[in-house]
């Protein structure tokens, strides 16, 4: 963002402008959207569209950004009240279902991310989301399992893989038939419930 809104109304102001674009990019995609169209829908004046966000790329970065932070406290909160190692999995696979269940609600997620490999910007935001979502998976299974600190490095590296993956495993499943969808979801619960259950028993 070119500013950074301070005051309440400001703020307002940036929230009615990023829920316009959303509305504008699920009707024809962000390739498409225009900044002029943005301001009518926002209904603010081109200048105050400029004063926070000099480009398009700004308002898909900040798209990106709301998602992300949606995404961090939806596992937060899934994972963090988890008590036991019998609970991991069970508590993972309901988060994965959450999260289907926002990108199926919110298309825009979907044409956010579909410009990642051509952005640098969202490529390493999306490495970097991942690393924070492995790193509370992570610290989630020692708490669990604390003999699995032991072999702290290759875990670190499979929650890596698994929070990556998701990502990825969401792009897809919303990309062909909800039936299709729903199979490509519960093949990447079923790899991932071996992995949890063999990090928990090192």
């Amino acid at each position: 963002m070119r500013r950074a809104p301070t005051q309440k109304r400001s703020r307002e102001r940036v929230e009615n402008i990023l829920n316009a674009a959303c509305e504008l990019i699920s009707v024809q995609g962000s390739d498409l959207m225009k900044m002029g169209e943005l301001a009518e829908r926002a209904g603010v004046s081109i200048g105050s569209l400029y004063q926070y966000f000099p480009d398009k790329a700004a308002i898909i970065h900040a798209l990106a950004d709301r998602y992300n932070a949606e995404s961090r406290h939806c596992i937060e909160d899934g994972l963090g009240v988890v008590t036991s190692a019998d609970a991991l999995v069970p508590a993972f696979e309901r988060l994965v279902d959450i999260y289907y269940e926002l990108f199926l609600a919110e298309p825009v997620i979907c044409d956010i991310w579909s410009g990642t490999q051509a952005d640098k910007t969202l490529r390493d935001m999306e490495l970097e989301v991942s690393r924070s979502h492995a790193d509370f998976l992570c610290q989630t299974i020692f708490r669990l399992a604390p003999a699995a600190r032991a072999h702290k490095e290759d875990i670190a590296a499979r929650c890596l893989l698994i929070m990556y993956m998701c990502e990825s495993t969401m792009r897809l499943a919303i990309s062909v038939s909800r039936d299709e969808g729903k199979r490509v979801v519960a093949g990447y619960k079923a790899m991932t419930r071996r992995e949890l259950e063999a990090m928990l028993n090192l």
